[in-house]
């Protein structure tokens, strides 16, 4: 059974709940509407004026991330990738 205090409690949080809602719905209701006289982009884009990295240019020797693999897990891989195309997954 319910105490009065916890049917209060109930009732205020409902009401409050309530009033927020209220609340909330008044607020987008009385915003304004955006502005007409937005600014559009520009037609000619400016010239670039990013500065150039001082870090070491690319090679085409090593793929990022890629580590040079021990011959044996390479037969391994290619052993695989074989079974793979021969009889399906």
């Amino acid at each position: 059974m319910r105490t009065p205090l916890q049917k209060f409690g109930t009732l205020a949080a409902t009401l409050s709940a309530g009033v927020f809602l209220f609340a909330a719905q008044t607020f987008a209701q009385s915003a304004s509407p955006p502005s007409t006289t937005a600014t559009r982009p520009a037609k000619v884009l400016p010239d670039q004026s990013s500065v150039p990295s001082n870090g070491p240019p690319a090679t085409t020797g090593q793929a990022t991330g890629e580590a040079s693999r021990d011959p044996i897990i390479k037969k391994m891989n290619e052993d695989e990738k074989q079974k793979v195309d021969t009889k399906g997954k």
